[in-house]
């Protein structure tokens, strides 16, 4: 399937992720010492399991980069070629910058070393299966994380109740997980898309990776002597599981990646993207001093 131009970014005779709407954006993140530690709701359990989701993204951007990367050599369109470009770059920094983020959260003392396990031997188990299912399994984790982007960009709940520097960082991260939501999907199209193999890496996600999501959970909260506080436990369990909680709406949208007409692009998020990037990357907007490598920064000019 032919890449869906998502932006009207003027293209030069070399393409690169910018050019398509897929721009390796490098950001100086800055936690200031008055963060509090639960800076989720001001919620011990709400907090960890966003502290868990960064524990696992570096391992899981490279696995996805990985699976990506072995198929390269099969995309021949230059516009696909600079997304993937593109989509190497975002996941890289995304890494990066979770790393520093995860440094930071064990300074202030999560256990960040058992999220970074765990994620590592469930990825071990699902590097087993051939490379094209490891490719599928790929394309529904970028559903899972797209669906979670949105749904942190749309939630106004969420962004009243986060730290308003610690919320940057996320916000960052789902613009672009937006940005490039189809790309491993459009590589999988290429190489042969397969709705058994879909259900099958599907299947194999899940089973290998939500008890997993739950046993690290709830071993950081313990580590943490924050499981069994019953209140504490009540509340974060409500504002993300209850019938409006932050993964509530995510996990209803679950199975739409195993209809045979999928594709991320059906669900259009343009506008949802065009209003972030104007909130975080206009003149006035809150990382606009922090995009170090803006178009318009005088680093970028003098290069």
């Amino acid at each position: 399937m032919a890449l869906k131009k998502r932006t009207s970014a003027k293209t030069s005779n070399v393409l690169n992720g910018a050019s398509v709407g897929i721009p390796p954006r490098h950001i100086d993140f800055q936690f200031p010492d008055t963060t509090p530690k639960y800076f989720y709701a001001d919620n011990a359990t709400a907090t960890t399991f966003f502290a868990m989701l960064s524990g696992f993204f570096p391992p899981g951007e490279r696995y996805f980069m990985d699976s990506v990367r072995y198929f390269r050599s099969h995309v021949t369109d230059t516009q696909q070629r600079a997304a993937i470009s593109g989509f190497m770059g975002q996941e890289a920094i995304h890494g990066r910058e979770h790393d520093r983020l995860n440094e930071l959260l064990a300074e202030r003392g999560f256990d960040m070393d058992t999220p970074d396990r765990f994620v590592k031997f469930g990825l071990r188990i699902l590097k087993m299966l051939p490379k094209r299912t490891q490719l599928a399994a790929t394309t529904f984790m970028e559903h899972f994380t797209a669906l979670l982007a949105e749904q942190l960009l749309e939630d106004e709940t969420f962004q009243s109740l986060a730290d308003p520097e610690m919320i940057k960082i996320w916000q960052w991260h789902a613009l672009e997980e937006l940005e490039h939501k189809s790309v491993a999907y459009n590589v999988y199209e290429i190489i042969g898309n397969s709705h058994g193999e879909r259900i099958a890496a599907t299947a194999a996600s899940l089973v290998v990776l939500l008890p997993m999501l739950g046993i690290t959970w709830a071993w950081m909260l313990a580590k943490d002597g924050k499981l069994g506080s019953v209140k504490d436990n009540a509340i974060g369990l409500n504002v993300l599981f209850g019938p409006k909680g932050f993964v509530s709406g995510i996990m209803r949208r679950l199975p739409e990646f195993v209809d045979r007409r999928y594709h991320p692009d059906n669900h259009d998020t343009r506008a949802l993207e065009d209003t972030w990037r104007q909130r975080l990357f206009a003149e006035n907007g809150s990382l606009y001093r922090a995009y170090r490598n803006r178009p318009d920064s005088d680093q970028v000019k003098m290069a």
